[in-house]
């Protein structure tokens, strides 16, 4: 970006650094793309002032599960609008997920990605690579061929790997390079056919359920796999009080696991699908914006979530950021593709967890920026991501937690519209993002 400031210096903010225990009013210095303090006042000139006062300033959040469509999809998505609706959702490191069209399966496509990101995208892109060739599940992809290339992790993402002995040999080829496996959990045989959750929501509407015990059986295949080899297994978009349960016993007991979960499984349950977010009674609506995967759950299946993300069961908060085309939702509710784009919703989401009360703000900070770092041990890559200690990259989200607004997809960057949180009233938005020393994002209301 020509004319980047090369010094920016963010001033009086509420500054949070979980990585480090730091949380204080103070500046941000930032120099030549890194991070120079961060907590006292910082006197002389800078290129750029913005003025915090009022606001928190953190490291950028960094989203281990972000559908960026591109190759292959790029009528839902690309690599330049995703990114660009990342920067505004305050995330500077997206882990963009495999299932493009051809799939990251090769070195190719991971290196189409990481050149295209150099190129087009406003924040990190680190590719995720296939578990198996064409996410068939059928056999393995070429794992080092795609570690070499840049690949941080594997997934075979909305595909589960249903097959054990094939996943058990991904996670040993896969902890060869140190690299964690990523399963999407479902049992194929409990699920097909489901399009929301199983219970009394999908009974009244008259639709196929998915019951909790599809997540919760291959979560307790997973954990066993990884128990067995020793290596590193990742549960993605926890979404039911089983799964939860099982993953803080494996940790108890040791196994290498962890876990995110997306901002709808933490607010919104299955009644969302009948009546929007609010959940209250009226008029059916069968709102395929609600239609995910795994399926919003019950409000006890929330509350487990909540709890899971509180007590550190669950690692990080990921977005599962899935844009589609208006084609893709504006159909039958079982003919609907399932995802939510809301990536420049997620903060606003979880934050009203905060204001709830049921979890502090430096909690949701840290499962935002160390956690999902620390997860994946992405600062194998990127040295002091996730952190706004001094020589860090200069990723950092300045965001105003009481600032409210109306949703509006039409002013979405994303491509993607497709959010069941149309005209919803939030509390809190991001007002600046730096990102490698850049300001990628920036609000009319930011004073320098």
């Amino acid at each position: 970006m020509s004319g980047t400031p090369s010094t920016i210096l963010i001033r009086g903010g509420r500054v949070l650094d979980p990585g480090r225990g730091l949380d204080t009013v103070g500046d941000v210095l930032i120099r030549n793309g890194r991070v120079v303090a961060a907590g006292p006042a910082q006197t002389g000139r800078a290129d750029l002032v913005i003025q915090a006062a009022g606001l928190v300033v953190c490291p950028g959040f960094v989203d281990l599960h972000t559908h960026l469509r591109e190759p292959g999809l790029e009528h839902k998505e690309t690599i330049a609008t995703g990114t660009l609706a990342a920067a505004r959702g305050g995330f500077t490191t997206v882990c963009a997920m495999p299932n493009t069209e051809p799939a990251a399966d090769t070195r190719s496509v991971v290196e189409f990605v990481l050149r295209r990101a150099a190129e087009a995208g406003h924040v990190r892109v680190l590719p995720v690579g296939a578990v198996t060739k064409g996410r068939a599940g059928r056999e393995l992809a070429e794992l080092g061929e795609l570690a070499e290339a840049g690949a941080v992790a594997f997934s075979d993402d909305g595909s589960p790997v249903a097959d054990a002995g094939l996943m058990r040999r991904a996670l040993e080829y896969a902890s060869a390079f140190g690299l964690p496996v990523s399963d999407h959990c479902e049992t194929p045989e409990l699920a097909r056919g489901g399009v929301m959750h199983e219970g009394w929501v999908a009974t009244r509407l008259g639709l196929r359920g998915q019951p909790a015990a599809a997540e919760e059986s291959m979560v307790a295949r997973d954990l066993q796999l990884a128990e067995l080899t020793g290596a590193r297994v990742h549960i993605a978009h926890v979404s039911t009080a089983g799964a939860v349960e099982l993953i803080r016993r494996a940790k108890e007991r040791g196994v290498p696991v962890t876990a995110e979960v997306t901002p709808h499984h933490l607010t919104l349950t299955h009644e969302a699908v009948a009546w929007g977010p609010d959940g209250a009674d009226g008029p059916l609506r069968y709102d395929t914006n609600a239609r995910v995967n795994p399926p919003l759950r019950s409000r006890a299946d929330v509350e487990a979530c909540v709890q899971g993300l509180r007590d550190g069961t669950i690692d990080a908060v990921a977005t599962d950021h899935a844009p589609h085309a208006l084609v893709d939702k504006q159909v039958e509710f079982d003919l609907a593709a399932p995802g939510i784009s809301n990536l420049e919703t997620a903060l606003a989401q979880v934050l009203t967890l905060v204001h709830a009360g049921l979890l502090d703000l430096p909690a949701l900070v840290e499962r935002l920026t160390a956690g999902p770092v620390r997860a994946w041990g992405l600062d194998r890559w990127v040295e002091g991501l996730g952190t706004l200690r001094e020589g860090a990259p200069a990723d950092v989200t300045v965001f105003d937690p009481d600032e409210e607004w109306t949703v509006d997809p039409t002013a979405f960057a994303s491509k993607g519209r497709n959010t069941p949180l149309a005209g919803v009233r939030l509390r809190g938005r991001v007002v600046a993002t730096v990102a490698g020393g850049r300001l990628v994002y920036a609000a009319e209301r930011v004073g320098t």
